[in-house]
Formats: structure tokens, C-alpha cells, sequence
């Protein structure tokens, strides 16, 4: 590999460990090795990359996560469907192996555990330029003849997805940094994963990290709590939807009345990116219609007080950029 295309390469790799960082995510175990694959005939190989793992604990089961990644950096010009195939098609692959390797395990598991092995193709785009609908690079590829083990799972995070989470984390980072800050360190902060009906979040206490299912759903929930150890608690809700109608809005709130946030100790704050220009009289509106709708005499319940105290801030758009040609001089 050329210097240039190695300093390219280091670009997602820079960008994975600013992200994930911010969502709790550990690295384990060495990054950008290769290990040997278990099935050299099937796979016709007979190593396979590991460019890093991470790993978190899973709030609905006891289980840790390792998500192996393959991290890729391409312009916008150079992201094509065989190119992301052939990709999504070595990380099956990888996956395949790493669930009977005990070399794998031996560098990336951890000991006393219960496992479980997901692949994450991170697709960032360096250049920052690219526009076009990430998703259609997916359209013909088929689950079935990537022949991933029983449960396995390939997560793909494209560029809108990653600007986004970036654009979270810029937020916290920014939140963190005010004076006087929106929020407390990292230690008195988690993502919510709330209790469901018959799924059980059982491990409340030491499963703080976003997990990918919810990194790639409409709704990411930081949890901070009060430094000084009051019962006061705050969330932040990072809404990835436009905020175009009110009805989305109504539903929003109703899915924090469910998850039970709606109370005297949590004050709620909601964030969008790149919302429609008319979304705060429309959350307003829609904080109106949902109280409204509970009942003809709800406008004085502790209930309505509760969805009156929301706050709604749509964010203003940060794009990270870094330079492969600073990172030779490093």
C-alpha cells in the first residue's frame, strides 16, 4: 500500500475511535492484523484482516458484543456497489471464522463471558462530498449467500449514517464543553435502554454503552445524572427524522411516556439534525395536540406539565474532515 493510500486508510480508522469513543465502545485486543481462517478451502484464504474490534455488554441479555469492523475510507467518487459487495462479502467471511477461532479469541475475547460476534462494515467518506443514496450499494446483495453463522448479524454504517452519529458526538463533545455545561463527565452518563414489556434490561447498571441496534435506530437516548447525587436526571434525545408533522412528533413524545421519562426528576431535551425549517412550532404544536388528545381535562394533569417541560433544539450541522496528507507529517 502506498503512503497516500495508508494515510487514507488511517482516516476511518481517526474517525471509529473519535465516534465510538463517545458511545462507550472499548477496543479490544490488537487492531490491523490478520489471523488465520478456519476454512481455507470455503474461503478460499488463508488469513483473514482484522482492522479492530470493539465490545460492549447488552442491556436485554447477558451477553458481550464484539463487533468486528472493517474500516474503509473512500472519496466520493470511489464508493461503488461491487466494491461494498465485495466487502460485506470478506466480512461474512471473517464473521464465520472468528465464531470457531480460538486464535481470534485468544487476541479479542475476554474471559468469564458470554459472546457474541457481529460484523460492521464502516464506510466513511473522507472527502466529505459524497450525496448520493448510500443504501442502492445494498440493493443486490443477498443475505443467504453470504452464509453467516446461525444468529450472526452484518451492520452497515454508510456516510449519511455516520455523519450523523458524528454530529452527535460533536454535540455532546460541545454540550460537555459550555460553561456551565449541559453535561456531566463521561461517568455520570449512559444511553437508556428502557424496560420493555416481556424484555427486560438486565443489566441497567453496567450495560451504559449504545448498542448498534440502536446507534442505527431513529432514537439514541443519553442519560445524565446529577454530579451531586440528587435524584434529578436528564436525557437527551437525538431524533434522526425531520420533524415534518406534528403526528411524528405526538408519537416521539408518547414513546418517552412509555419508556418512562416522563416524571417530576427527568428534564428532557430533544435534538434533531437537518429538521424541517418549521419543526419548533410544529413540536410545539404537536406538544398541544398530544395533551389534548389524553383527555378534555388534562390540560392541568401532572402529565401535561411533564410534556410541557420538553425542550426541542434542532442541532446546526458540523462536518469532520481530516487531511490524509497531515497525517504524513505526523
Amino acid at each position: 500500500m502506498s503512503a497516500e493510500n495508508e494515510n487514507t486508510a488511517k482516516l476511518a480508522e481517526i474517525a471509529a475511535t473519535e465516534l465510538f469513543t463517545e458511545f462507550f465502545w472499548e477496543r479490544s485486543g490488537p487492531t490491523n492484523h490478520d489471523w488465520p481462517c478456519e476454512d481455507q478451502d470455503r474461503h478460499d484464504a488463508k488469513t483473514h484482516p482484522c482492522d479492530v474490534v470493539y465490545y460492549y455488554d447488552e442491556p436485554y441479555s447477558p451477553v458481550r458484543t464484539y463487533v468486528h469492523c472493517d474500516l474503509k475510507s473512500y472519496a466520493k467518487g470511489t464508493i461503488r456497489p461491487a466494491s461494498v459487495k465485495s466487502a460485506i462479502e470478506s466480512l461474512a467471511k471473517q464473521i464465520a471464522c472468528a465464531e470457531k477461532s480460538d486464535h481470534w479469541r485468544e487476541l479479542h475475547g475476554h474471559d468469564h463471558v458470554t459472546a457474541s460476534i457481529c460484523g460492521l462494515l464502516f464506510v466513511y467518506n473522507h472527502d466529505g462530498e459524497y450525496e448520493a443514496d448510500f443504501q442502492k450499494n445494498l440493493i443486490n446483495i443477498n443475505s443467504e449467500s453470504l452464509h453467516l453463522p446461525r444468529g450472526a448479524k452484518i451492520f452497515v454504517l454508510g456516510p449519511k449514517e455516520i455523519f450523523w452519529l458524528d454530529n452527535i458526538r460533536d454535540e455532546i463533545q460541545r454540550m460537555r464543553g459550555k460553561r456551565p455545561a449541559e453535561l456531566p463527565g463521561h461517568e455520570y452518563c449512559s444511553y437508556y435502554h428502557p424496560q420493555l414489556i416481556r424484555r427486560a434490561n438486565l443489566q441497567a447498571r453496567t450495560a451504559k454503552a449504545a448498542t448498534l441496534e440502536m446507534l442505527t435506530s431513529p432514537i439514541i437516548i443519553l442519560e445524565h445524572r446529577d454530579p451531586k447525587g440528587s435524584a434529578k436526571r436528564g436525557v437527551v434525545v437525538f431524533y434522526s427524522r425531520k420533524g415534518e408533522t406534528a403526528d411524528e412528533f405526538m408519537y416521539l413524545i408518547d414513546t418517552l411516556r412509555k419508556y418512562e421519562l416522563l416524571d417530576d426528576n427527568t428534564s428532557i431535551t430533544i435534538k434533531t439534525l437537518g429538521a424541517s425549517p418549521i419543526s419548533s412550532p410544529t413540536f410545539q404544536r404537536a406538544q398541544q395536540q398530544y395533551i389534548e388528545g389524553l383527555d378534555g381535562n388534562a390540560m392541568k394533569t401532572d402529565l401535561a406539565g411533564y410534556v410541557n417541560s420538553i425542550t426541542y433544539s434542532p442541532m446546526n450541522k458540523v462536518k469532520s474532515t481530516y487531511s490524509a496528507i497531515d497525517l504524513g507529517t505526523w
